[in-house]
């Protein structure tokens, strides 16, 4: 992604509009990382759900961390809109495993610890930077691997989870990375909070990949859903 040396800002819509096209090349190779490779038997839609709960849950806790100590009134209220919304996925999801013949009420996403991405983000203290992190970076990165599942059900032939997440959570997903676009453009209108954003999202971007490969090559998980 290229760097910004000079120091005359843009303003920040025509911010915004230059992070998403570096954003994009990231998000284009996480969706040809996140569906590499031939699955073996083993990688179940029901497998992919699980994780999905734990990338749901630590997304609605990010956003109700920050929310409690954001003092801009609009991205207070997009966080609350966005705690409600992922825990709504959360709920959604355990529901279809139980549809599944899962036992939902006994997995707890938080018995292997926070992800590292988690852990990147709870740190996040500039408004500007966790706006470029989460709404709009992160939530740009659920959106391609959403698509990635959404696809892989239905290769399996399960109908019913493509349709969850095509008729429900990208619909959410996509609110929340559009509005994290505003708000962006909002906040970082000088050259130094656009650096700011520019270094947030790279290294959300950075973690999410290294976070995959991982996944990948220790579990045999891709495919999998984002939050």
């Amino acid at each position: 992604m290229a760097e910004e040396n000079n120091t005359t800002s843009m303003t920040g819509e025509e911010f915004a509009a230059r992070l998403a096209e570096e954003n994009r090349e990231a998000l284009d190779r996480l969706g040809q990382l996140s569906a590499a490779g031939e699955p073996d038997d083993s990688l179940t839609v029901e497998r992919l759900l699980h994780v999905a709960l734990k990338n749901e849950l630590e997304a609605t806790e990010i956003a109700a961390l920050w929310m409690g100590t954001t003092s801009e009134l609009d991205v207070k209220l997009a966080l609350a809109r966005q705690v409600g919304d992922e825990a709504k996925h959360y709920r959604l999801i355990s529901d279809r495993l139980r549809e599944m013949g899962v036992d939902a009420d006994s997995i707890d996403p938080r018995r292997e610890g926070d992800s590292p991405l988690f852990e990147y983000l709870r740190q996040l203290q500039s408004t500007t930077a966790r706006v470029a992190a989460g709404q709009f970076t992160r939530e740009g990165i659920a959106l391609v691997r959403n698509q990635h599942f959404i696809e892989y059900c239905l290769s399996l032939g399960d109908q019913k989870t493509a349709a969850l997440y095509r008729d429900h959570i990208q619909p959410d997903e996509q609110h929340h990375h559009e509005l994290g676009r505003l708000l962006l453009a909002r906040y970082a209108s000088t050259h130094d909070e656009q650096q700011i954003a520019r270094q947030a999202a790279r290294r959300t971007l950075e973690l999410a990949e290294e976070i995959q490969e991982m996944a990948r090559l220790k579990s045999g998980i891709t495919r999998a859903p984002g939050c």
